[in-house]
């Protein structure tokens, strides 16, 4: 896809998997700014989830566990006791059809009842669309699903960015419009929502990802850098809202990213450990890129529903929607 401004990006069916996303930089020169491989062998074998479409339930689930209407589910464990992204053959190991609509790719997946251990046939549809406005050119991600019966659903995008397209990203400025954190234990399951303040997790003004990331904050340290989930400070009410802002001040670039989310996920790439090679054959190292998903908090389904907790729970009948906006400038 090629918007005719600089910004293309490719993708297989697959997983939904952006194999690519080439933006210029502040001197017009492009850059592919997102991790992956140029084979089909290493996006089945090995992936780390490099650009996949997440789902049914995108972060972790506790024990691989939840109760919904009285009814216990046991879902497939791929993260030691916890389920991790919908299980081991979750939505960015599968097929989906591709249809091109207009300007759009459109992709779709027919989720069988049981799959993973997911209650209920749900049929999801993740739509691609690039774009131009004002501010640079845009990648949007529109996702929508139905069920057949009660379930939940959780979709993001795990893409691996990295602005300036090669190098280290830890010399990135990252802004998250946050006051919250979500502590997590050793096995990264939530312990509960936390302040931001006076700790390293305080992105409301921009910060160099460097400075924090060496910091010997207890929940720095066990994960190793980043891997964590933030608690938005905009109303979830549907509407789209700044998630975060990511700065390369070495080319230029910056990317806006914009969706109707209450959350997301900073991962800053801890166990990429350079056994992974990539197009050049240049290996996947720690620090090499970082994630950014917008998502309901991990474990939701286990945790009181309320404004802290907001439901994931999809039902018959209704439409589950959410959106996501890449707005790239330089």
């Amino acid at each position: 896809m090629d918007n005719g401004q600089g910004l293309t990006l490719t993708a297989i069916t697959l997983g939904g998997i952006v194999t690519g996303l080439w933006v210029p930089d502040a001197g017009g020169q492009r850059a592919n700014i997102v991790l992956g491989f140029d084979n089909l062998d290493d996006y089945v074998q090995r992936n780390p989830h490099f650009g996949v479409i997440v789902g049914r339930y995108g972060n972790r689930i506790a024990n691989g566990r939840f109760e919904l209407d009285g009814q216990g589910h046991q879902l497939d464990c791929n993260d030691g006791p916890n389920t991790l992204h919908g299980g081991s053959q979750g939505f960015g190991t599968r097929l989906w059809e591709a249809q091109i609509e207009g300007d759009t790719l459109l992709l779709s997946y027919d989720s069988a009842d049981g799959e993973q251990g997911f209650p209920g046939r749900l049929q999801a549809r993740v739509r691609y669309s690039l774009g131009l406005d004002v501010d640079g050119c845009n990648w949007r991600i529109d996702y929508e699903a139905e069920c057949d019966q009660a379930t939940l659903v959780n979709m993001t995008h795990h893409d691996y960015f990295n602005l300036a397209g090669e190098g280290s990203v830890l010399g990135h400025r990252l802004h998250i419009p946050a006051s919250r954190y979500t502590e997590v234990d050793a096995k990264r399951i939530p312990l509960g929502h936390a302040p931001v303040t006076g700790t390293p997790f305080d992105f409301r003004t921009p910060s160099v990802i460097e400075s924090r990331i060496r910091d010997a904050h207890p929940q720095v340290v066990m994960a190793l850098g980043y891997d964590h989930n933030w608690v938005l400070d905009a109303p979830f009410d549907g509407t789209l809202h700044l998630a975060a802002r990511l700065e390369d001040p070495v080319s230029g670039r910056c990317m806006e990213m914009h969706s109707s989310e209450p959350a997301i996920q900073f991962y800053s790439g801890n166990f990429l450990d350079g056994s992974l090679v990539g197009p050049g054959r240049k290996t996947w190292r720690q620090g090499d890129g970082l994630c950014l998903e917008p998502q309901h908090s991990p474990d939701s389904p286990n945790h009181e529903v309320g404004p802290e907790w907001p439901s994931t729970v999809l039902r018959p009948g209704e439409v589950y929607r959410s959106s996501t906006v890449h707005r790239f400038s330089a």
